[in-house]
């Protein structure tokens, strides 16, 4: 399989470079190409210049301008398949086939690889082609909602279907947190581990408590049911905690499921922030060693106090203290003892 577009290299001069080198070609009979562009926009410009005849002649499908299969929803690749894709995430499982061996490519390699059917390097099949830009972009906005008018939209009534569910309760945080060790994982957790992409899961991104089942599916299956049986804890991890998608579902599917803090030796930048956002709190151990110390089930108090200093983490099953410690600004210590930025938004308009 050959994949190009997505959210990652699906701009208008990629897919001008992908339906040149394409161009006069048919994918080989061995895989099978899809091309998903980033926008609309892009589409328009193919159509406009005739490029996207290429793209369509050399066999490629061409599907709507969305994730798609870089978050396993459609072409996920056949069992133990080799997928090569222009998308920016190859983690186990994600293009919704555990087995399948993905590699990440520029749309160059990409193109070279749907015509040989291999691996292959662009440059043997020649010189890098020419494109040509277009001088002024292509501006529709005929299908943009346009926001209404205060008095308009406060008489909007809210329709949600059967799918669609209340978010967890975004209550103040106490001075001192405690509970279980609920999970304990190791070094580069990504957001597709805490929170699992494809399509027995997405479609439930609006039904919290049904998405939550699937928390760490991958890692513990128990962990869910456990984590409502304890009524929350806390999760421990490793290096790099996080990294991978932005998905605010890693972070608010264990906030519904009682997660109040998370203690790593490091965080992705991106999965701190979120964490932040809905009221989890992002903790690292001072000293890294001290991740050795704890163990699933140990029951923990922490002291977090305003979050404006240092945090004390008492092991009641050990009876050992460890130091803990934060990046937080002012805005952030705020935002994660109010419960989140919702409840800290909802407090700052109704003041």
């Amino acid at each position: 399989q050959v994949a190009i577009g997505s959210c990652t290299n699906s701009s208008l001069r990629d897919l001008k470079i992908a339906a040149n080198i394409l161009c006069g070609h048919t994918a080989a009979d061995n895989l099978h190409l899809t091309i998903n562009a980033g926008s609309r926009q892009v589409v328009e410009h193919l159509i406009e210049s005739g490029e996207m005849r290429y793209l369509i002649a050399a066999g490629a499908r061409i599907l709507e301008n969305a994730c798609g299969p870089c978050i396993g929803m459609g072409a996920a690749p056949s069992s133990q398949a080799v997928s090569v894709r222009t998308f920016n995430r190859n983690f186990e499982g994600r293009s919704g086939t555990k087995d399948a061996q993905v590699f990440l490519v520029s749309p160059e390699v990409a193109a070279a690889t749907a015509i040989k059917g291999v691996l292959t390097d662009p440059r043997d099949l020649g010189d890098h082609p020419t494109i040509e830009m277009p001088l002024h972009f292509i501006i529709n906005d005929n299908m943009f909602v346009r926001p209404l008018s205060p008095d308009e939209s406060a008489g909007v009534t809210i329709i949600r279907g059967p799918n669609i569910k209340p978010l967890p309760d975004f209550t103040q945080l106490p001075g001192t947190l405690g509970g279980e060790v609920l999970l304990k994982v190791e070094d580069n957790i990504t957001t597709d581990h805490i929170m699992p992409a494809g399509a027995r899961v997405l479609p439930l991104r609006s039904n919290i408590p049904e998405i939550s089942k699937y928390v760490f599916e991958a890692v513990d299956p128990e962990f869910p049911s456990r984590a409502l049986e304890r009524g929350g804890g806390f999760i421990i991890g490793g290096e790099n905690y996080g990294q991978g998608s932005s998905r605010e579902h890693a972070a608010l599917a264990p906030k519904y499921l009682g997660v109040k803090a998370v203690i790593v030796k490091s965080f992705a930048r991106i999965h701190l922030a979120n964490l932040i956002n809905f009221g989890i709190v992002p903790l690292t151990f001072k000293d890294p060693a001290d991740y050795d110390s704890i163990d699933m089930g140990d029951v923990l108090e922490v002291v977090i106090g305003d979050l404006r200093g240092g945090v004390k983490l008492r092991n009641q099953t050990k009876d050992t203290v460890i130091e803990l410690t934060h990046s937080f600004s002012h805005l952030d210590a705020e935002i994660l003892m109010t419960g989140g930025k919702l409840p800290w938004v909802k407090a700052r308009v109704g003041n």
